[in-house]
């Protein structure tokens, strides 16, 4: 499944869920449907932030991936537990978007991806720039590290989506 393919499939879920449910905060600290869309959808485009940042850079790096960034690479994956992160980076998600705003946001985030990917093969790969937690990551990288943290919050959909049918 490609980064596309899991917003695309995220587009066609929302078709699933009222108002109501897409904006449902079942208990302090736990997001809403809506909370977690708006969350993926930013991140994604600061990855795609990131693969155009790569391709404008002059300078090559050597610098690679921390150990965690190598197995999370390796594993193509997130690994299967709930992330934390500092609270200075832990701001609750927007949750005012309509179904309709979420659909059209993810519309026009998948646009920039195909635009985007077209160019990847010509964006040099030791043009990095540094991920926090993973290391030195290039516009490849990014790009799929969209589709991988896309992924990840699949779990957290079904958590919620429990929670609004029981």
């Amino acid at each position: 499944m490609t980064g596309i393919d899991c917003l695309l499939y995220l587009h066609q879920e929302l078709d699933r869920y009222t108002e109501d449910q897409i904006h449902h905060i079942s208990q302090p600290g736990v997001w809403s449907l809506g909370q977690m869309y708006d969350h993926i959808l930013l991140v994604a485009h600061e990855y795609m932030d990131e693969v155009e940042l790569c391709a404008s850079l002059s300078t090559d790096t050597t610098d690679g991936k921390t150990p965690f960034g190598e197995e999370l690479f390796r594993q193509n994956a997130f690994p299967p537990i709930k992330i934390k992160l500092p609270d200075e980076m832990n701001a609750p998600p927007d949750n005012t978007d309509s179904r309709d705003r979420l659909r059209q946001r993810l519309l026009e985030l998948i646009e920039r991806m195909e635009d985007g990917s077209k160019r990847l093969g010509h964006i040099n790969p030791q043009r990095k720039t540094r991920h926090g937690g993973f290391g030195w990551l290039n516009a490849k990288e990014w790009y799929q590290l969209i589709e991988m943290h896309t992924r990840h919050h699949f779990r957290q959909k079904k958590e919620l989506e429990h929670v609004l049918l029981s």
